[in-house]
């Protein structure tokens, strides 16, 4: 087949990461990667960073366990590689704390991860408000050095990079014969996808460097994550609010909530106030369809709407991705045929 063009939409952690999969999986195909706002400047670049499970509800638990073995797997091989220090990927130990005993105690992802077990009695009273926990170790990102990472690999592969913004798929039907759309919140207006909004996040980084493992209540809303850099601490969790400026109040519930965890938070120094808004959905939306642009079919791969698990699931999505655009591939071979 000629050369195929492919253009990813997005420059996130989900829409480099696919960018960098398709680049190297399928070098006959040239790949650009098309966005407005690149690192330091993406929601990703904010990001904690962690790798932490979930389970969305309409999608089976296997391809969101392939999803997430795929995405450990990857950072597990760059944390253990000499590429871990400029990629920003390192382990991270520590424990999750939950008010009441969960109806699951042991959660599907326990064998995904490293060393997944109950905590104990002694451990728990650490944290008097806390009637049990799960201590493991995951992988973390420091996102603004991992995304450098990223698109350095991705040029390595032959990828091209375009600073532009895609205002509709239209401007990009004549260049590109298939279209990756990772645009996150953007997919709202670009594919007018009325299912995405934003979830507003509010983290701190702070100088502890006393502090080694990470601790998350259950709830999710407060977490503690030692970095290589800083710790992150948050959070928000703010449904629809679409602030981009910092709430001095949510610094100071952030601070409160953070140091009753952990009481020698009090005497660290706060560094950076960051909010970004994540691009949440019900599901995440792995799938392609064809789409009529200026008189012609064009396919398009959507990956978007992780919401506040874009680094867990971002190597995960875009072997999926790259999978479905060996499908388009597949059938422009064959209609090319006919």
């Amino acid at each position: 087949m000629k050369h195929v063009r492919v253009a990813v939409v997005g420059a996130g952690v989900v829409g480099l990461s696919t960018a960098v999969c398709i680049a190297e999986a399928l070098p006959h195909c040239s790949v650009t990667l098309l966005a407005e706002k690149f690192s330091p400047d993406t929601t990703s670049d904010g990001a904690a960073g962690i790798l932490w499970p979930v389970t969305f509800p309409d999608i089976p638990l296997e391809r969101q366990r392939s999803w997430l073995k795929d995405s450990f797997d990857h950072l597990l091989a760059i944390a253990q590689s000499q590429h871990s220090p400029e990629a920003g990927v390192m382990l991270s130990s520590g424990w999750t704390i939950f008010k009441e005993v969960p109806a699951n105690k042991k959660p599907h992802f326990s064998d995904l991860v490293i060393g997944f077990r109950n905590m104990t009695d002694n451990e728990m009273k650490r944290f008097p408000d806390h009637k049990f926990g799960h201590a493991f170790t995951t992988l973390k990102c420091e996102c603004s050095s991992y995304l450098l990472w990223l698109e350095k690999r991705f040029r390595k592969a032959g990828g091209q990079v375009e600073k532009r913004k895609v205002n509709n798929l239209q401007e990009l039907s004549d260049s590109y014969d298939i279209i990756v759309n990772c645009s996150g919140l953007g997919s709202k207006t670009l594919v007018g996808d009325s299912e995405v909004y934003p979830v507003r996040g509010q983290v701190l980084k702070v100088e502890a460097p006393w502090l080694k493992h990470f601790i998350r209540d259950g709830d999710g809303k407060t977490y503690i994550y030692p970095g290589i850099h800083s710790v992150t601490i948050g959070g928000t969790r703010q449904e629809d609010d679409w602030r981009l400026e910092v709430d001095k109040g949510d610094t100071q519930g952030i601070l409160e909530r953070c140091s009753q965890l952990e009481p020698s938070l009090s005497k660290a120094k706060v560094l950076s106030e960051w909010v970004g808004l994540r691009p949440s959905r019900k599901c995440p939306r792995v799938e392609r369809e064809v789409v009529r642009l200026q008189g012609r079919s064009v396919p398009v791969v959507h990956n978007y709407g992780h919401g506040a698990w874009g680094v867990t699931l971002a190597w995960g999505t875009a072997q999926d991705a790259l999978g479905l655009v060996r499908q388009c591939l597949h059938e422009m071979k064959l209609q090319a045929k006919l």
